[in-house]
């Protein structure tokens, strides 16, 4: 039976875990691609409009799983160099998962064992579909498919062109687009905002202008003594319309 202590694990494993174990992921390619000499890296973590960016961090409004790795170029190229940089991942993930094993198996971290082998399963899962080759959305191939491919072809065989990783530089640039889009479509709505509150005004205007002529023809019938009349455009005047 799915209790509160499941609640309680889910909302754990959904909003504290999985997205460090994503980021401890993207940390491998940062590690690795320090070592090849990277040019212009950067780790964003969220999605959306950015709140801060700190260095090659750059912190988006939304939290979640989403953190992704980007870079400009490598100064050591070459098959080896890129069979490294897609197996940074899987290693970071491996090393972590198995360090925090070793402590689990020593008796340490005992308190939050629960916790901690929760964190370890899913370090392997994801270890898991970086390490059996396959394709992902849009036919693009995964950690394991890129090494394999590396390994067997020295490069890439899924005539994908879109990198794997994205450049910095396009990503940037995007960002500034999609941003920009963003500013029109709030434009917009501010515009069309202000339009509908100037409207509202108008017509607001024209019936106070309604009302006062009424009012005038009502106290010019009075004033000429056609009492009846005046008495008819009283009660058409507090008719609804």
């Amino acid at each position: 039976m799915f209790g509160f202590r499941d609640l309680l694990s889910l909302i754990i494993s959904a909003f504290i875990i999985l997205p460090v174990v994503v980021f401890l992921r993207e940390m491998g390619y940062v590690i690795v691609s320090m070592l090849l000499g990277v040019k212009n890296p950067r780790l964003t973590v969220g999605s959306g409009p950015r709140v801060v960016k700190i260095g090659m961090f750059d912190i988006r409004k939304y939290y979640h799983l989403y953190s992704w790795f980007s870079y400009d170029s490598l100064k050591r190229e070459g098959k080896f160099a890129y069979i490294m940089l897609y197996a940074g991942p899987i290693l970071m993930n491996v090393i972590v998962a198995l360090v925090i094993n070793a402590m689990l198996a020593n008796d340490m971290l005992e308190e939050y064992r629960t916790f901690w082998n929760r964190f370890i399963f899913y370090a392997f899962y994801y270890v898991l579909f970086d390490v059996v080759p396959m394709k992902t959305a849009n036919g693009m191939p995964n950690n394991g498919l890129i090494i394999y491919e590396m390994l067997r072809y020295g490069k890439r065989t899924d005539y994908n062109e879109e990198p794997f990783i994205p450049g910095t530089s396009d990503v940037e640039e995007q960002y500034q687009e999609e941003m920009e889009k963003i500013e029109e479509v709030k434009e917009h709505q501010k515009d069309m905002a202000e339009e509908h509150a100037d409207n509202k005004k108008e017509e607001k205007q024209r019936k106070a202008e309604i009302e006062k002529d009424k009012q005038k023809e009502i106290e010019e019938l009075e004033e000429a003594g056609e009492h009846e009349q005046a008495k008819k455009k009283k009660h058409d005047k507090n008719k609804p319309e």
